[in-house]
């Protein structure tokens, strides 16, 4: 089928949601820090990259024919890739409701925001630190408050063992040190 009877232009097929969506009646949680670094880069979409790309696109549309215009076809590419990055952070940081974990009253036990030192039956040790969705990053340590392991975690003691449900199975873990604050 021709390009003219598709609503879709080439590769924006390929542009696939930035992030997971929030599960249905939950809260979008966020450490101060993840906040910041999502308002962060909304602030330089808006003031730096989008201005920019504008520009180069008024100025390439007045060179002429535009459909074999380089600048063109790729700053408009380019604008609606910042534009639908802008809509979902927009959208996130409005429905974000920031958790500071260094106002935890209960520190002895694992809530949001907490960094968490478990062993598996196997006797070895990992760290993992529940944050936002957003802010998930599983190379880092940093793991989604609605992820398995973050379920399995929440709410237990240090010494606890919990039952972590995963596709390849249920484990048991033990609690060994909880931390909040700095472990970001």
């Amino acid at each position: 089928m021709s390009k003219a009877f598709v609503k879709e232009t080439e590769g924006e097929a390929d542009l696939a949601q930035e992030a997971p969506d929030l599960p249905v009646g939950t809260k979008n949680y966020m450490t101060p820090r993840g906040h910041q670094q999502m308002r962060d880069e909304l602030h330089q979409l808006l003031r730096v990259e989008r201005p920019k790309v504008v520009e180069t696109v008024a100025w390439a549309a007045g060179n002429g024919d535009r459909s074999e215009n380089g600048d063109y076809i790729y700053g408009k590419r380019r604008l609606r890739e910042i534009d639908r990055r802008i809509r979902f952070l927009t959208k996130r940081l409005e429905s974000a409701e920031v958790v500071d974990p260094d106002q935890q009253k209960r520190r002895d036990q694992v809530f949001f925001g907490a960094t968490v030192t478990y062993a598996t039956a196997e006797g070895s040790e990992s760290t993992v630190t529940i944050v936002g969705i957003d802010e998930a990053d599983f190379g880092r340590g940093q793991v989604s408050w609605v992820s398995p392991i973050a379920r399995a975690l929440l709410k237990a003691h240090e010494g606890d063992v919990v039952e972590l449900r995963a596709p390849s199975g249920v484990e048991q873990i033990e609690v060994v040190r909880i931390r909040y604050g700095g472990a970001e």
